[in-house]
């Protein structure tokens, strides 16, 4: 009998065409009912019931109670990791559920990858802080150097308090469309918390879009410069 995990079990959860909508419906971060999971889905609120205790039950979505509404999420960051890089593989592999629509560019140049940034943004602002020593990379290990802790600091990055949480403060994510690596873990929200605080950027409603205006980009680019 085989041993270890049971990769068969969660890819069978997602591979299901309801399921998987609700989950990358869920990617933006943003907590959802079950109505607006079965209007992401397009199923009937029967059916989208059964597909959320299926991901309950298997771990990948939690959930929370408000006044009469339950709210539905990613269970932890781990799981919108493991859709991004699905999404990149199924890119790479030319299967597209739809046609390229408008919205796809604003997408690929900057969205919200759980809590953290994505995207060409996102991809930049990574590559930049590791080619500037900000932080050491190797493989799949990245860390703040010297230097990076004074540069987070200055943003106004608390990473002594980042550190004590049980999240990991930095973790390199795949990014589907640039399929390079952005930041995810507590830095990389805290980043893009920061970039929100400034003013730079904000989120389109009912969208993962991370709209930059152009003082906003301007000062992203000049932080962050291309390496």
């Amino acid at each position: 009998m085989k041993t270890g995990p049971d990769i068969a079990r969660a890819a069978a959860l997602i591979g299901d065409p309801a399921r998987a909508n609700m989950l990358t419906a869920l990617l933006s971060g943003r907590a959802l009912t079950a109505t607006e999971l079965a209007q992401e889905a397009g199923v009937t609120a029967q059916t989208a019931s059964s597909h959320l205790a299926k991901l309950q039950e298997g771990g990948l979505l939690t959930t929370a109670r408000q006044g009469r509404h339950r709210y539905f999420r990613l269970a932890r960051p781990e799981v919108g990791a493991a859709l991004e890089a699905l999404m990149g593989l199924a890119d790479q592999a030319g299967h597209q559920r739809t046609r390229t629509g408008p919205r796809d560019p604003a997408l690929r140049q900057a969205r919200v990858c759980y809590d953290h940034l994505a995207g060409e943004a996102g991809v930049r602002m990574f590559a930049s802080l590791a080619g500037r020593g900000l932080l050491a990379v190797d493989a799949e290990d990245v860390q703040p150097t010297a230097n990076g802790e004074i540069f987070f600091a200055d943003f106004g990055v608390d990473l002594p308090a980042l550190a004590r949480r049980p999240r990991p403060l930095c973790r390199a994510c795949l990014d589907w469309s640039e399929r390079r690596s952005h930041l995810a873990g507590s830095l990389g929200a805290a980043l893009l918390d920061g970039i929100g605080a400034r003013g730079w950027a904000k989120r389109l409603p009912d969208s993962r879009v991370v709209r930059f205006s152009p003082p906003g980009q301007a000062a992203f680019d000049a932080l962050f410069p291309a390496v």
